[in-house]
């Protein structure tokens, strides 16, 4: 996508310890997080679900993503539900002039929280994967979160309150083989949150990085995945979001979503997850390259 879209409707607005323990839905408090989100990757998933738990905070929300058409449905929706104001913004995050688009979008906004959710997955064999598709998948799941950060960062720490969350995975946790790029840019924001969670103390202004494992998502379901290899349940985006939600407002460092998910990131060897992870990775290349069967 060459250009911003931008639309939307402003209409009358109505280091992790213990597990932490959510409804299905978290609320968080508008006047620390609100009045304005921004949700990147808003159009599906985590980031569709993380709206839909922020609107029903009462915070207006930047929806994020290159499908306006999908934005402006979700926003709608929102807006009549909920009572929020919406913004939908169409942009391509791995634009080199991406950031630009997005304050000329959201500069008369109160921005309050951040959601660097976008991403994208990539599975291969590297030596064969293009160049050109890894440096485009490197921009979005590295650079664009860096970018948001710096620049709605800085708004954030103006207004000494507010918070910023990361979506990194736990793919971060360890190199995956025929994901490695992946998991090192997931590697990436997993420290740069940490490190972030530190710096911005100062400012009042929370910083938390999610590290969801696998969730039941149209991107890990257009991957072909088989639920039934996986050593653990994919969960709900519901209670993924929730549970990042009260992390934030807790202001942890880091979470790890799911019971499940902790448990096995604790117990596991680094060494016998690798193996573990990028065998799952390559059973799914020989499924994919499968020829279909009548």
């Amino acid at each position: 996508m060459d250009s911003l879209v931008l639309s939307g409707r402003l209409g009358a607005a109505p280091t992790e310890t213990e597990p932490i323990m959510t409804s299905p839905v978290t609320r968080i408090d508008p006047h620390t997080f609100g009045p304005w989100a921004i949700v990147t990757g808003a159009s599906s998933g985590i980031g569709k679900e993380f709206a839909q738990q922020l609107a029903a905070s009462g915070l207006h929300v930047v929806l994020v993503a290159r499908r306006l058409s999908t934005l402006e449905e979700l926003g709608g929706r929102l807006a009549t539900e909920f009572g929020v104001q919406y913004r939908a913004v169409g942009v391509d995050l791995t634009e080199e002039h991406f950031l630009s688009k997005l304050e000329e979008a959201t500069h008369d906004l109160d921005i309050g929280l951040v959601v660097s959710n976008a991403g994208t997955w990539m599975i291969g064999d590297f030596l064969t994967m293009d160049s050109r598709a890894l440096q485009r998948s490197l921009r979005l799941n590295v650079k664009a979160h860096l970018d948001v950060a710096h620049h709605f960062g800085q708004h954030l720490a103006q207004r000494r309150r507010g918070g910023l969350l990361l979506v990194s995975s736990t793919a971060g946790l360890q190199g995956i083989p025929f994901s490695a790029e992946y998991a090192a840019a997931k590697a990436y924001v997993l420290t740069l949150g940490e490190a972030l969670h530190v710096e911005f103390q100062r400012t009042g202004v929370h910083v938390t990085v999610l590290l969801p494992g696998a969730t039941d998502t149209p991107l890990k379901a257009a991957s072909g995945f088989n639920p039934d290899t996986l050593p653990v349940k994919p969960m709900s985006p519901k209670q993924c979001v929730a549970e990042g939600l009260a992390a934030l407002s807790a202001n942890r460092a880091t979470h790890i979503a799911g019971r499940l998910n902790r448990i096995l990131a604790a117990v596991l060897p680094h060494s016998l997850a690798i193996r573990m992870y990028g065998s799952l990775t390559q059973q799914l290349m020989v499924r994919r390259s499968a020829p279909a069967t009548t």
